[in-house]
């Protein structure tokens, strides 16, 4: 039998009862402070960090054009090439022309539908972004029957200057 726990719950258990021993501005501040109770050995599996006041921030990377449509296509399908080639080169002895010959083909592939897919957008979407969800506050909980003894932990615990 393993030792290896589930590191996620299982969503159909109810979750325990919380005590939120401390709230912070930035999640590295909340993941400081599981860290902290990590050193004292408390144990961090009765501790969740809950972000409220979610919203959707978009980070508008440039201009998408057909040339950059083409090129991150051909740098993806050159990846997935490479991917392939390398199979290949495992069960076909002293094959580097497969690699090479899988590489050029998924780059031209992937230039190819990157260029397709940036002309079905109509010139609706022209731009390159990257989307996160992002948290006004994040809150420190820990089950209520060991908030207590984190709580102490969070007093002895020596504080990272900012």
């Amino acid at each position: 039998m393993s030792n290896i726990q589930n590191p996620m719950p299982n969503r159909t258990e109810p979750t325990p009862p919380s005590t939120t021993i401390a709230e912070f501005d930035t999640y590295e501040e909340a993941q400081a402070l599981v860290d902290r109770l990590s050193d004292a050995k408390f144990p961090v599996e009765h501790v969740r960090i809950i972000g409220t006041g979610l919203t959707t921030v978009e980070q508008v990377l440039g201009r998408m054009t057909y040339g950059r449509a083409a090129l991150s296509g051909a740098l993806g399908g050159a990846w997935f090439g490479l991917f392939v080639g390398l199979l290949f080169g495992l069960i076909i002895v002293n094959s580097w022309a497969w690699v090479i010959w899988a590489v050029l083909m998924g780059a031209a592939f992937g230039m190819i539908a990157g260029v397709v897919q940036h002309a079905m957008t109509g010139g609706k979407r022209d731009f390159s972004s990257i989307r996160a969800l992002q948290a006004a506050r994040y809150g420190v909980q820990v089950t209520n029957e060991h908030a207590a003894e984190a709580v102490r932990l969070m007093g002895q615990a020596p504080r990272a200057q900012a």
